[in-house]
């Protein structure tokens, strides 16, 4: 199995599951397009899914760079933390944003050290 692909094509509906969410707060809460603010709730269900939109710029990239030059199943798993890192920052968004901070960590730290990994073996030559 790839695991690397799987990571990847799980981020997006990821991503996509939350913008269903976002759809679904506007009819619970009364939002009309365009609007992006107008209920609590609707707004904390709205920044999920920007942050994690903001965030997918910088983890797919960083996913297939570090591929290319360490093996997948430890690039996956980094992936897979990034995933569970998205989860715990919806659930506690959603739940009181002032504790998004630990689902926030969980989604970056990975990131970054997939960028910095792959930096790390371009500067030194490293075969892919």
């Amino acid at each position: 199995m790839n695991y690397l692909d799987l990571v990847a094509v799980l981020a997006i509906l990821q991503l996509v599951f939350f913008a269903v969410l976002v759809g679904r707060a506007r009819g619970l809460y009364s939002v009309k397009a365009p609007a992006t603010s107008g209920h609590e709730m609707f707004e904390r269900a709205y920044r999920v899914q920007m942050n994690t939109l903001e965030l997918m710029v910088a983890f797919l990239p960083a996913l297939y760079l570090a591929a290319k030059y360490f093996p997948q199943t430890y690039v996956a798993a980094a992936g897979a933390v990034y995933l569970v890192g998205r989860l715990v920052y919806w659930r506690s968004y959603t739940a009181a944003p002032a504790s998004r901070g630990f689902g926030f960590a969980l989604s970056m730290l990975p990131i970054l050290g997939l960028l910095i990994a792959a930096l790390v073996a371009i500067i030194r030559g490293s075969a892919p």
